[in-house]
């Protein structure tokens, strides 16, 4: 495909027959690979990005602050936003990118070296497959996955393609946060037996929504892709999507990944062996199907005898703050996309007002790492709580990062990798289970699998919509 009008796949109707639906159609299809590319220092990385609507559009911009990077394609199934976007890009003085419409056409075009993926979640891990097959690099946003299993697949495409493939829990990039990780690492508050991860988000009610024709321009069949089909409605579109199990995790799924993968590496810990939630939908009568207040356990069984626990707490109105997150100063800001309406854009100035971040206990004291549009950490010793170690600066870019790595080949050298990704992201899937069930669940770390609970188990596997098919072999 040449970018042209002619050539762009921006005729495709909105629902797709497996004839038209090109290579990833096919149950079993492998994308044609070719040959690892080596980089000189001067050549350019050529991305795509999949998803424009609100943090795919940061992906761009951030792409754009790193040398020799460049957005060679695009793809987004809503033919409105992707025309804002390219003009939004035109006013950037960046090159027209390639235009795409279908992802499985994109993975046909050799010239991509990398594929940077914000669509909705429960496309997340299936796009990143097909580009792993197709030999492309990887950037997916978090969560790497909308359940465990794609994830698991997720990691071993990685590994059997010998891809680069980075996870956008971008706080792994903050020097702060590394910062404070290390210092908990040498001791400054004794061994860590406890982390908290926070996110209290101040969430509106999304109120109901009724059913509606597809607007005109978007490929809804697309966008549903491997979820089940139901009937349009905007709560089940753009953003809200998602506070739906077809689509999304619930906010310990959306913002609370950031906090449990902080929480999970400081205590230096990769499965649980138990894990219990417990919440609900409080408050507002709306169409949201996931809980708004959440509190997760966790409890991990350290090779020493020793356990340690991680603890995830989702809130999602007026609520305290605390250990000095969200100070004055260290609000969480979202910003508004180059002005494009965005729910998020929409309450930009409550989010000043939050407190997301992780809390860290010893028997020195408790360390605070928090998370927003500047990322700190403080250290509180002993009995009396004096001021110990602390930091402040945001300047990482968990971008910049991978594409150092695409460029290297050294899959050490990456600060989230998809095997971080998918051990936190298999806290959310689990905590989500506990909730759903209502029951503990105690899971076997070897196996993977949940312990005597089927039941459990086939949540965790997932199910998907022909032709969106995760490959059972990779």
């Amino acid at each position: 495909m040449d970018g042209t009008d002619k050539n762009n796949n921006m005729g495709l109707p909105h629902t797709l027959s497996s004839g038209q639906a090109g290579l990833g159609a096919l149950a079993g299809v492998t994308f044609l690979t070719r040959p690892d590319r080596v980089f000189g220092a001067n050549d350019r990385v050529r991305v795509a990005v999949v998803g424009l609507r609100g943090q795919g559009f940061l992906h761009v911009e951030e792409y754009t602050e790193v040398p020799n990077v460049e957005i060679a394609a695009v793809c987004e199934v809503d033919e409105n936003i992707l025309n804002k976007r390219l003009a939004d890009m035109e006013k950037m003085a960046l090159p027209r990118p390639k235009t795409f419409i279908d992802v499985r056409k994109l993975m046909e075009d050799t010239s991509i070296d990398a594929v940077s993926i914000a669509t909705p979640n429960h496309w997340h891990s299936l796009i990143a497959i097909w580009a792993c097959q197709a030999g492309k690099d990887v950037y997916v946003e978090k969560p790497c996955s909308h359940n465990w299993w794609e994830g698991h697949q997720l990691v071993k495409a990685a590994a059997k393609y010998n891809r680069i493939v980075q996870h956008g829990t971008n706080m792994r990039s903050s020097p702060a946060a590394r910062e404070g990780i290390q210092k908990l690492q040498e001791g400054v508050v004794g061994d860590v037996y406890m982390g908290r991860g926070i996110c209290y988000c101040r969430r509106p009610s999304i109120g109901h929504a009724p059913v509606e024709p597809v607007p005109p321009g978007v490929h809804y069949d697309l966008w549903i892709g491997p979820a089940p089909a139901r009937p349009f409605t905007q709560n089940r579109f753009h953003y809200n999507w998602h506070w739906f199990w077809d689509t999304g995790n619930g906010d310990v799924g959306n913002q609370g990944i950031h906090y449990m993968d902080v929480a999970r590496w400081g205590l230096g810990v990769k499965f649980p062996n138990k894990v219990s939630a417990i919440g609900g939908h409080f408050m507002f009568d709306d169409d949201q199907e996931t809980p708004n207040t959440l509190n997760c356990s966790f409890q991990f069984d350290m090779p020493d005898g020793k356990r340690k626990i991680l603890v995830m707490e989702v809130r999602h109105w007026i609520t305290n703050h605390e250990a000095d997150i969200d100070t004055p100063g260290f609000g969480l800001i979202i910003p508004n996309f180059l002005g494009y309406p965005d729910p998020r854009a929409e309450h930009r100035r409550q989010f000043s007002g939050q407190t997301v971040g992780d809390i860290f206990y010893g028997p020195k004291g408790y360390m605070a790492i928090a998370h927003g549009g500047h990322e700190f950490y403080r250290t509180w010793l002993g009995a009396e709580q004096q001021p110990g170690p602390s930091g402040n600066q945001y300047e990482g870019s968990c971008w910049a990062n991978f594409i150092d790595a695409v460029r290297s080949r050294k899959r050490e050298n990456l600060h989230a990798p998809i095997e971080e990704g998918h051990y936190s992201c298999t806290l959310v899937h689990l905590a989500n289970a506990s909730y759903r069930l209502g029951r503990t669940l105690n899971f076997d770390p070897a196996t993977e699998q949940v312990i005597e609970d089927e039941e459990a188990n086939r949540l965790l596997r997932g199910a998907y919509r022909e032709p969106f098919v995760v490959p059972e072999k990779i």
